[in-house]
């Protein structure tokens, strides 16, 4: 097993921030190339990063990064961008399929327009990057997709107030489950990671109460995370619904306190994590 992500190239969806983005620094430190994939090539005025404040950062890191614009719902952008990566950093070993649109609300109160939206970044886009990068995936020597999505626990609990929500999350990790029988003859692992408890993101921000923020781990611990999955031979592990916790304690680690937001406070699970 390897260690280390040196020159391999990872595109990342929503890379500009949040996970996406320490999950592009991790990799960069291990002197990967990195394809920041995200519509955010602009300042936000309330949201800090874009494409480019991340392939900066990415660079200074020690990786090589291809900042790209990308509107993950669009098929002809996607494919542009894939091929793109493919031709400048020399193909693709890793796709993470970790952009995604949030909106907790319950049936009565989901206009359409937003259940369009859910279901084309999270199921749609997945499945559209997914197809695009296969060909170059096909011809790496350890390729991995990695879908940031949660395991298909089917308890009602977790459709009840957010169904089309739930329905776009459940609908990547699908993803998940087939593409990694369908491909495992080619050696290309499929899996999911999903954290433990909430991460103190953006989407955290604008759509709990702060008190979850401060109950909530920094997105390092799925950064960690991710780097440990992708390390491992692609052949040896795929079609699982990893949980960042439990990834890490069987890497060894035991002591979580770093990742806390603020390490007095309990922590507060994640959506469908039992």
């Amino acid at each position: 097993m390897t260690t280390t992500l040196r020159d391999k190239v990872i595109f990342i969806t929503g890379a500009s921030r949040g996970i996406g983005r320490e999950i592009a620094l991790r990799a960069a430190r291990d002197g990967a190339s990195v394809v920041i994939a995200a519509k955010s090539d602009k300042p936000h005025p309330k949201l800090d990063g874009t494409i480019h404040s991340v392939a900066r950062e990415v660079e200074a890191a020690g990786g090589v990064a291809l900042p790209i614009r990308l509107d993950v719902r669009d098929e002809e952008s996607v494919q542009a961008a894939v091929a793109e990566a493919a031709n400048v950093l020399g193909g693709i070993d890793i796709l993470i399929n970790n952009a995604s649109a949030i909106f907790l609300a319950p049936t009565p109160d989901t206009p359409m327009k937003r259940f369009d939206l859910i279901f084309g970044v999270n199921v749609r886009g997945t499945f559209l990057c997914s197809q695009a990068c296969l060909p170059f995936l096909q011809q790496s020597s350890n390729p991995h997709i990695l879908n940031l999505s949660p395991p298909l626990n089917m308890s009602a609990k977790w459709f009840a107030n957010h169904v089309a929500y739930t329905m776009s999350k459940y609908g990547m990790s699908m993803c998940t489950l087939g593409m990694a029988e369908e491909f495992r003859a080619a050696g290309i692992a499929v899996n999911s990671l999903w954290p433990k408890t909430t991460i103190a993101t953006a989407a955290i921000a604008a759509h709990f109460p702060a008190e979850i923020w401060q109950a909530s781990r920094k997105p390092a611990i799925m950064a960690d995370a991710a780097h440990a999955i992708l390390t491992q031979p692609s052949r040896v592990q795929t079609g699982q619904f990893l949980i960042d916790e439990t990834v890490l304690r069987q890497q060894g680690k035991i002591d979580f306190t770093e990742y806390a937001v603020n390490p007095g406070v309990p922590l507060f699970a994640d959506l469908f994590v039992e």
